[in-house]
């Protein structure tokens, strides 16, 4: 450590997490290292026990440090990152439901999303029956009180232990109960996802709405994340139209701000010259 120099214009405990940060993404810290501790660092930079803390803690919202009970900190291991092409991606989820079930059981949304294989993953799924509240009503445009089937997903890497997203989808409970197949969690995860179990319905998605947000996550929702403190979840309200103007399906996608990239892209028409 060359010591943080007061007369940067960054307050002087960033300087030293970006002192830090470089060294762990350059490889001399390296994942699993146990970081200097408190008073080593305060040594070397010259800076207060309540400078390195800070900066200590800056690095744990960046994502790049762990501190563990009764041992130290130490650099975290690069996270799976997720990078959802929404406007290809639904695209592609829709082509796929014509595929015969052997092509649509080698790879998922998540799969696409992540470049992992099927084998790298654990899925989990929980379904239940709930009453519309008025918010979720008005978003399905039925009556509240109308049943709905309440699905929540949640997919990790093998490799890590916290999901890569949780997702909470709602449904018309009577119009998915055409199949009763549709009802059960255990045939999840389904082939095709939920555009191939709104065809055996006989529904076509027209349009899928995309609405974001940034907001800091629930306890629940850091906890099941493993979200450092100080990172938000970035939130995709995803409503699902099908060919007839009918909204079909609403669903709450929470993913890690600090491992999620959205991408869009749009064609744009030419000017007529």
């Amino acid at each position: 450590m060359t010591g943080v120099q007061g007369r940067d214009w960054r307050p002087r405990y960033l300087q030293l997490a970006e002192e830090l940060r470089a060294k762990i993404m350059g490889g001399e810290l390296a994942p699993g290292t146990l970081m200097p501790s408190e008073t080593e660092l305060a040594d070397s930079s010259g800076l207060s026990r309540t400078s390195v803390r800070n900066a200590i803690r800056q690095l744990r919202e960046w994502g790049l440090v762990r501190a563990e009970q009764g041992r130290g900190t130490y650099v975290r291991a690069p996270r799976q990152r997720v990078r959802r092409r929404n406007a290809e991606r639904y695209q592609w989820e829709k082509d796929r439901v014509l595929l015969d079930e052997d092509e649509r059981l080698k790879t998922g949304a998540t799969e696409h999303d992540t470049g992992l294989t099927v084998d790298d993953l654990k899925f989990h799924a929980e379904y239940t029956r709930v009453q519309a509240d008025a918010e979720m009503a008005a978003a399905l445009q039925v009556d509240p009180g109308t049943t709905l089937l309440r699905r929540v997903y949640w997919t990790s890497s093998r490799h890590e232990n916290a999901p890569l997203t949780v997702s909470y989808s709602y449904l018309p409970y009577d119009l998915v109960a055409a199949n009763p197949d549709l009802l059960d969690e255990g045939k999840e995860p389904w082939p095709g996802g939920t555009q191939h179990q709104l065809y055996t319905i006989g529904i076509e998605l027209d349009r899928i709405d995309d609405e974001i947000r940034a907001r800091p996550p629930s306890p629940d929702e850091a906890e099941l994340l493993d979200i450092d403190p100080g990172v938000s979840v970035l939130t995709v309200r995803k409503t699902s139209v099908d060919t007839t103007g009918r909204v079909v399906e609403v669903a709450d996608v929470v993913m890690p701000g600090d491992r999620t990239e959205l991408v869009y892209s749009h064609k744009l028409q030419r000017w007529k010259t």
